[in-house]
């Protein structure tokens, strides 16, 4: 009776059990579980890297807005070389109104025109990666990224002193104008200014002499950063006429550049330029020289840099986990049902049915084996 009691306490603290067991069909090792879980594992440890790396990176996140700033100074950085004698050339800039006109921060120096074989290999190495801005424009974000990391952008020197006669003239410097259009020109003679406008003095230059072949080895709108690369650096035109003009028409956008090396107030600006031979006979007016002619924008944008915050890479994370595990759980019972599918259908293996055979004496063995529990049965009523 004893043994009865027990037996039904156990069954009873059976069936109250809040917590019900895991089936012992769910903890089985089998070689197809195995290879899943491995493969599943496996899986999240490439994506969990991956993603690490994902987190570690950041982007450039563009932002417009009306620029309201019209009142401050626009500052222009200009490296230009001439194909002239200084004492033959000049360079000024008028804005839309003509309330401005300067030379002023503008100096002049005597260079040699052809360039040395490092410094055209500067100017190749420039030349290509222009072309590849232009192609592929989401370098200019790396450039953003990498800003005074890399190589200097500027015209390395010679690096010799060569006893060649100095037959070019080098207009570098930076002034600051008004935040309208204006017209940045390198002519003919020196610039006089007088209250009725601007002139240059090209009487004493021979029309022989004139050559506007040149090199812009920088130019630039707000302040110089060094690793920015402008549409224009390292553009050079050779011309054989005397009687040449270039016109690069400019458009400015202000951009504020925030990263997490440097901050800064600086200017885009997008371009196009022409070229042609004056020839007053042909109907083709105009003055020999190089023409800079640029415009604002009304428009400023806002480049920040980016970064992913930590809890979105914690709940990437376990969205990586979770979608793994659940995937290859429903993937491995779907090829798990189509297996024994096939195999019920073709009778293979293990799924092969079994012809019972009931032998004469085990029948009666399981007779003589159920009447003890029968008379235990009577006994308990």
């Amino acid at each position: 009776m004893r043994r009865l009691s027990r037996r039904k306490a156990l069954n009873l603290v059976k069936e109250l059990d809040a917590f019900p067991k895991v089936s012992e069909s769910y903890v089985e090792t089998s070689a197809s579980g195995g290879t899943v879980s491995l493969i599943a594992f496996s899986a999240m440890a490439v994506l969990a890297i991956l993603e690490f790396f994902v987190y570690r990176d950041t982007w450039m996140k563009y932002e417009y807005e009306v620029d309201k700033d019209f009142s401050s100074k626009l500052r222009i950085n200009v490296d230009i070389t001439v194909a002239m004698k200084c004492q033959h050339v000049g360079a000024d800039i008028l804005d839309l109104a003509e309330t401005m006109i300067t030379s002023s921060g503008l100096q002049y120096q005597p260079v040699i025109f052809e360039l040395t074989p490092q410094q055209r290999l500067w100017q190749r190495t420039l030349h290509l990666i222009q072309s590849r801005l232009r192609e592929e424009h989401a370098l200019q974000e790396v450039l953003y990224k990498t800003l005074l990391k890399g190589a200097p952008t500027a015209l390395p020197p010679r690096e010799d002193a060569s006893e060649e006669p100095l037959n070019a003239c080098r207009i570098h410097g930076h002034v600051y104008v008004n935040k309208v259009a204006g017209n940045l020109h390198i002519t003919v003679g020196k610039p006089i200014h007088h209250p009725q406008g601007h002139a240059h003095i090209a009487a004493f230059v021979s029309h022989e002499s004139y050559n506007f072949s040149h090199r812009i080895d920088h130019l630039s709108f707000g302040e110089e950063i060094p690793g920015i690369i402008n549409p224009l650096d390292g553009t050079e035109k050779i011309t054989y006429n005397n009687n040449q003009m270039y016109q690069y028409f400019i458009t400015v956008v202000p951009t504020k550049l925030n990263t997490y090396k440097i901050s800064a107030d600086t200017h885009q600006f997008s371009v196009t330029e022409r070229e042609r031979v004056i020839n007053h006979v042909a109907g083709s007016h105009g003055v020999s020289g190089i023409f800079v002619k640029y415009d604002t924008s009304s428009l400023m944008v806002t480049v920040s840099e980016q970064h992913m915050p930590l809890w979105q890479f914690l709940v990437r994370l376990c969205g990586i986990v979770g979608g793994i595990f659940s995937t290859t759980g429903m993937l491995h019972g779907l090829v798990g049902f189509c297996f024994d599918i096939v195999c019920c259908r073709f009778k293979l293996g293990v799924y092969r049915p079994r012809e019972d055979v009931q032998l004469p004496h085990q029948t009666n063995h399981l007779t003589n084996h159920q009447t003890p529990l029968l008379a235990e049965n009577a006994l308990l009523e």
